[in-house]
Parts: structure tokens; sequence; C-alpha cells
């Protein structure tokens, strides 16, 4: 799994471990791996993902990877690195031979200006399944929950802001 410590990866991790998956995790930092009570229970793999060797590591002997990583908060050249690791990916997972790659992009509006973020996500998805890998997309939209980047902004602007202006469209 790619961004298993992030919102989603860390809690789909304990939910495949309950149903008696073994679960091996490629991980850029090592020490957020403690923050997880799961961390004695999966494989690890100490890594980059824009490095093929390492992901092809970490693919040996695996049947489905689920990509749940994108490199925003890596500056503004962050889609192609996203281009790169979606790559690095399906050349991977095929050589391992890997059965299935699940990949968590973004809602977007069919023919639209897309942001960079919203683009960088779609453009990932249709790379890998242009792969010749089997790959499902998963869409979508702003994931709000206890302890996600976006909840938590929300809750901080709510206590330091008095009132939000909203403009309509």
């Amino acid at each position: 799994m790619l961004g298993a410590t992030g919102y989603i990866g860390g809690r789909l991790v304990p939910r495949l471990l309950n149903g008696g998956y073994s679960v091996r995790v490629l991980v850029r930092s090592p020490e957020r791996l403690a923050a997880f009570s799961w961390t004695d229970s999966v494989k690890r793999r100490v890594g980059d993902a824009r490095n093929r060797s390492v992901v092809s590591e970490a693919m040996t002997d695996g049947d489905v990877v689920y990509f749940l990583v994108h490199s925003m908060s890596s500056g503004k050249h962050f889609s192609s690195i996203d281009r790169d690791i979606a790559q690095n990916v399906a050349r991977a997972a095929r050589s391992a031979g890997v059965k299935r790659i699940v990949y968590l992009g973004g809602l977007f509006p069919e023919h639209a200006a897309l942001s960079p973020h919203l683009a960088s996500r779609k453009e990932v998805g249709e790379l890998l399944l242009a792969s010749g890998m089997p790959a499902i997309v998963l869409r979508a939209g702003v994931v709000i929950g206890s302890g996600s980047a976006s909840f938590e902004m929300i809750r901080h602007l709510t206590e330091v802001l008095p009132y939000m202006p909203a403009r309509p469209r």
C-alpha cells in the first residue's frame, strides 16, 4: 500500500488486517508509522515511490496495490512527481504479477477547466487505466472526518473567524 500513513490509508490498513489479509506498506517516513496501532502487524518497506527499484521490491508477491498517495505537498512540480509515481507503480505491478491496482482520485466535472490538483489526480487515474494493468479508479470529493486535513482546516477556521462571508455564484 502506498499512502498507509495518510487519512484513508491509516483507516484501511486495520480493516484489511482484520479481514485476514497480509499488508505491506511503502513509507517514506518510517517514524510516521509509530502513530498507528497496527504498525507491528504489517510488513514495511522504507523508500520513495519515485524510485523504481524500491516500488518493485515493495510489490514482490503482492496481489493488490492500493495507491493512496499524491504529491501536492512537494511543491509546484507535484504533477510530474505524481505522473512518475503512477508510471512506476504500473510498471512494477505488471512485473510483480500484481492482479489489480486500486487508486483513489478526486471528483471532477467533465469538460471543465480543472485545478492543477484535480488535473493531476485525473491524469494519474487515466495513466493507471491505460497501463494495461487491471485498475480501479475511485473518485472521492473532499474527505471530511476527524483528523483529516480538510476537517482540521474547517475546525481551525471556525475557531479563529467570528464569521465566514460567502458570496453566491
